[in-house]
């Protein structure tokens, strides 16, 4: 059974990069048909999905994001990451990885914007 967990910094300045990494378990994240999301939960706001990674690398962004957000992976660690660029309050949210396949997901990390 798959699991992911998310790690990063609680706390981002604003003009900042906000990095976080989703660590996978059970399963390998270059494993056929695999593909790996980054979504994300506002203060009182519904869940908005942020961009995926492909088993094979390839990788797609939500248009509104798609400027400075970028995912990435370490396959010797089973891992995908996060980078979201010059981050503003508005981007204080709970951060969370999932799968599609299974349908895992991440506990969620809380990610505050502030200076």
């Amino acid at each position: 059974q798959v699991q992911l967990q998310e790690s990063g910094p609680g706390l981002v300045k604003p003009s900042q990069t906000l990095s976080l990494t989703c660590t996978v378990s059970g399963g390998s994240i270059f494993a056929d048909g695999y593909v790996w999301d980054w979504i994300r939960q506002p203060p009182g706001k519904g869940l908005e999905w942020m961009g995926a990674l492909g088993y094979d690398g390839s990788t797609g962004y939500s248009p509104s994001l798609k400027s400075r957000t970028s995912i990435s992976r370490d396959t010797s660690k089973n891992q995908f990451s996060l980078q979201m660029r010059s981050v503003t309050p508005e981007d204080t949210a709970v951060y969370y990885c999932a799968t599609r396949v299974g349908g895992a997901w991440g506990q969620g990390t809380q990610v505050t914007v502030s200076s």
